[in-house]
């Protein structure tokens, strides 16, 4: 695995006033290295998805920094901001966000359209992202129709579509049972193998143990990060 570091946080932390004071996470620091797969486990309210969210530019942090390479990408503009979690990233999430009235195709194509791809480009580039992913044979089908495991794949389809450098995986597997759950696990690690950098939120230690290293938060604050080997 190569050591060069993509993602780090340098007191990261997130602030809410409702009314008092509470840092739901707090001075986190962090380096991620490329190609790393990478779980964050927690107890419900430990700061997990918040610092997801922060690390993935969908929430700006009261305290510290992320850096994306040697970008830090709270000093963005609005565009430039829009345009790397456009280009850079993709999101996982555990309900999916599809669209059950478009088809499979159309719900991993929608990431090229807003990124302005040509329409020849997309066509090639989501029949590469469903054939990663298993789902090729249903590309033509709509989402409604879908059972949730085919549903959290086209979800990773519609994430690596634009060829990002990080996935954030939030609870994946969270709706899914064991067979389907251990699939998108062997997918996102297929993906670390391709040199994508895969971080996973979950409370699943059994999927936490097939990753590289396990991040444990409580109270939002880091107090373990164990790495294997």
């Amino acid at each position: 695995m190569s050591k060069d570091i993509i993602i780090k946080t340098e007191g990261l932390g997130k602030c809410y006033r409702d009314p008092e004071e509470k840092w739901v996470v707090k001075d986190v620091e962090l380096s991620i290295a490329k190609g790393e797969f990478v779980s964050v486990v927690g107890r419900s309210g430990s700061g997990k998805s918040t610092l997801l969210k922060m690390m993935g530019g969908l929430l700006k942090p009261e305290a510290g920094r992320v850096l994306i390479g040697t970008d830090d990408i709270y000093k963005f503009s609005a565009k430039a901001m829009a345009d790397y979690r456009c280009n850079r990233i993709g999101f996982v999430f555990q309900d999916y966000f599809l669209e059950e009235k478009y088809t499979v195709y159309q719900n991993v194509e929608v990431v090229l359209m807003i990124a302005k791809v040509d329409v020849k480009k997309r066509k090639d580039l989501v029949s590469k992202a469903l054939m990663l992913v298993g789902m090729e044979d249903k590309k033509d089908s709509y989402v409604k129709n879908l059972s949730g495991g085919e549903k959290q794949r086209v979800c990773i389809a519609r994430a690596i579509v634009n060829d990002p450098d990080i996935i954030y995986a939030d609870e994946p597997c969270g709706n899914l049972d064991y067979e389907n759950g251990a699939n998108i696990m062997r997918i996102l690690r297929e993906l670390t193998e391709k040199g994508k950098t895969v971080v996973l939120i979950t409370h699943n230690r059994e999927d936490a143990a097939n990753t590289d290293r396990i991040i444990t938060l409580q109270d939002g604050k880091v107090i373990a990060d164990e790495a294997k080997g």
